[in-house]
């Protein structure tokens, strides 16, 4: 272990950061997404963007695979491959875009889209009631292309598959299902382009998300305990508000 972790050769502040993102994820996974946005521009901050990236994703997929034994059997598959195939393209254009632009243009970026889904995070909020989808095969393009190049660049579409699936009104285990199918395919076809073509993923990262799986299940644990009695609206606002200084950060 000892070997491993000097292979590794993060400081305490990095693991630090590697740990209370881990937590994070799994407890956005089972619990309340908006977790994942304040820890995001954290980990760019500390890694850089692309390098960040890739420290995320396999945690990701983990925290993906507690999401589906939990909630599977409420997911509606026909809302998860309405947007996939639009969302697979999105990827693709996130996947090509990203490896052309320097890492500091890529921080940047990563917290533009942090704070554009913020955005839209608290217009969901406000709106809730009368949010409506429309039936249109534009929207569905329109949410799967941008929910694939914002989970590509910056694992920052949750807000915007969000609004999707609060406007379809599904109560809380439906949105769960739903939302944790898809963005396990999402990240799934995320690996290719992180691997051969940014090449910010290899066996340290690997490493690192099996030794986060302690982290990561009790986050899902707490996730799934504290869904059921936080009153999710003020925690909301909070992790709104800090995310939105940390992305900010980013940008300037």
């Amino acid at each position: 272990m000892d070997s491993i972790l000097r292979a590794l050769d993060f400081d305490a502040l990095r693991w630090i950061v590697i740990v209370i993102a881990a937590f994070a994820v799994g407890f956005a996974k089972t619990g309340i997404g908006g977790v994942t946005m304040l820890v995001i521009p954290v980990l760019a901050g500390v890694f850089g963007g692309r390098d960040s990236t890739g420290i995320l994703l396999p945690m990701l997929l983990v925290g993906d695979v507690f999401a589906i034994l939990y909630y599977h059997r409420s997911a509606q598959w026909k809302d998860v491959v309405k947007p996939l195939p639009w969302a697979l393209i999105g990827v693709a254009l996130g996947g090509l875009i990203g490896g052309r632009i320097s890492d500091t243009l890529f921080v940047k970026l990563i917290g533009l889209i942090v704070l554009a889904c913020l955005g839209l995070l608290i217009y969901t909020e406000r709106k809730k009631q009368s949010l409506a989808v429309p039936d249109a095969a534009w929207f569905y393009i329109a949410i799967g292309i941008v929910s694939g190049f914002s989970s590509m660049i910056g694992n920052a579409a949750g807000p915007i598959f969000s609004i999707y699936l609060l406007a379809l009104g599904f109560n809380k285990n439906s949105y769960m299902g739903t939302n944790a199918w898809f963005f396990f395919l999402i990240n799934l076809s995320k690996l290719p382009f992180q691997i051969f073509v940014w090449h910010n993923i290899g066996i340290n990262n690997a490493i690192v998300a099996a030794l986060m799986i302690p982290a990561i299940t009790a986050g899902a644990l707490t996730g799934v305990f504290v869904l059921k009695k936080i009153n999710e609206k003020y925690f909301r606002y909070i992790i709104i508000a800090m995310t939105g200084i940390a992305a900010f950060r980013l940008v300037i």
